[in-house]
């Protein structure tokens, strides 16, 4: 009974009384405040390949004795199948945390989340120094604790586990800055989401200075207070295998007089819900996918010869942007836009593309608006959204139709198609009886005899 009580403890879950819950098809078991007496629903959680512990505080347990496990604890979490722990809404005794996370070192997690969890005090974190740890993937959620400016010493105690982390999120916990320092140690990352933070311009600069995060190819920031296009251009700078870049739901401004050029690795860009109403310069010159939507934007005249994906949904566009910018575009989204007609050009070049989104527009149902769009239709490119998601805002007889209803027939949109070759044929037919009377002429009509 003793070690199964380490092992809860070690796993946050000694609380209140409880029960754990499996759901055996998504291999997911949740804990709710288990206790000893409780201890046996947690066998079923064995099955599982991740396990949720829910509720309590764990501060009465700060001064629980824990020694080193025994070889048979240590053969029974090795067999564990367990790859993902998530621990929610905790009151976490930091140094009681450092003195368990050693031993997940005998287990198989590969990631660990941290939900709506408030750390307490600061622990002693040597006995980590030197310890490796499987976990690879690792997320914080809504947490509060000590600043990490200072924590240096704390994470070079870490240094054998962090150097071999690949992903950190810290989301939702009103960061301020990340301390040069931190990033030089986590030397293996691949990505960082630092989104809904209290970020600022003047605090990118130190968190991604030189060294920082040599290997982080995608990164996070949306949703914080950015402002400045390019002070954040100039702090991403030294990251040379970025590819990935978020920074949609903040707040960005153009600085006329800055020149930044982004990583040429950057192959992503999310620049939706930026409030811009222009597209600002420049871009990265590699750029595969661009993600505009949601901003203020009238018009887009960029040219990009790898761009694949442009998305460029509400925005205020009177119209398509010309493909021939594009040269490998294969997707464009334009959805509730004010385009009111897609030209017969753009709409062969768009039968081209794999992805065509233009819905929600007020389009002008003219036999050539209605007609574009039902032949990007018949092309199979409109998908979803099509038809009932198209209507038509004018003329006036057509208001509130969809547009697949609008008849585009050749006698009813162009009808000099159809009079104008009747009427040649009615003059070359005029024209033949003409000759057949004239050259009749002389047998009909007979001289006049003199008497």
């Amino acid at each position: 009974m003793n070690v199964a009580v380490l092992l809860l403890l070690a796993l946050g879950l000694l609380e209140a009384e409880g029960r754990c819950f499996f759901n055996r098809t998504q291999e997911h078991c949740v804990c709710y405040n288990l206790s000893e007496e409780s201890i046996n629903s947690i066998v079923q959680c064995l099955a599982a390949t991740a396990v949720e512990f829910r509720g309590g505080e764990l501060e009465r347990y700060v001064a629980f004795p824990i020694s080193d496990l025994d070889p048979s604890t240590i053969e029974m979490l090795g067999s564990l199948i367990i790859r993902k722990v998530i621990f929610g809404d905790l009151l976490v005794p930091e140094i009681l945390l450092a003195r368990v996370l050693r031993f997940f070192s005998y287990t198989h997690v590969q990631e660990l989340v941290f939900d709506s969890c408030i750390f307490e005090g600061r622990g002693n974190w040597d006995e980590m120094a030197g310890q490796d740890l499987p976990i690879l993937s690792l997320h914080f959620h809504n947490v509060t604790s000590a600043p990490l400016t200072g924590r240096e010493q704390d994470l070079s105690s870490l240094s054998s586990w962090l150097e071999t982390l690949q992903e950190l999120s810290i989301t939702g916990s009103h960061v301020t800055s990340l301390p040069c320092g931190i990033g030089g140690v986590f030397r293996a990352l691949r990505f960082l989401d630092m989104a809904q933070n209290s970020l600022e311009d003047e605090s990118l600069m130190p968190a991604f200075c030189k060294g920082a995060f040599p290997q982080l190819q995608v990164l996070g920031l949306q949703r914080n207070n950015l402002k400045s296009y390019h002070r954040v251009c100039e702090s991403v700078q030294l990251l040379p295998e970025l590819q990935q870049l978020d920074l949609s739901q903040n707040r960005l401004m153009a600085d006329p007089s800055s020149s930044c050029q982004w990583p040429l690795s950057l192959q992503v860009f999310n620049l939706s819900n930026t409030g811009l109403d222009e597209v600002l310069t420049p871009l990265p010159p590699s750029l595969e996918v661009l993600d505009m939507s949601c901003n203020h934007l009238h018009a887009v005249d960029i040219s990009l010869s790898s761009l694949k994906k442009l998305f460029l949904s509400q925005n205020m566009l009177q119209a398509a942007p010309s493909i021939k910018n594009y040269p490998v575009l294969d997707t464009l989204h334009l959805d509730n836009n004010s385009i009111t007609e897609l030209p017969g050009d753009e709409v062969k070049l768009l039968g081209h593309l794999q992805d065509v989104a233009v819905a929600g527009n007020p389009y002008n149902c003219s036999c050539s608006g209605a007609g574009g769009l039902q032949a990007l239709a018949g092309m199979g490119h409109l998908g979803q959204g099509w038809p009932h998601d198209y209507t038509c805002h004018s003329p006036p007889h057509y208001q509130g139709r969809l547009v697949q209803d609008v008849p585009v027939s050749v006698l009813q949109c162009n009808s000099a198609v159809v009079i104008a070759p009747l009427c040649i044929a009615l003059t070359l037919l005029s024209l033949a009886g003409a000759v057949c009377l004239v050259r009749s002429r002389p047998r009909l009509v007979r001289p006049c005899c003199r008497v």
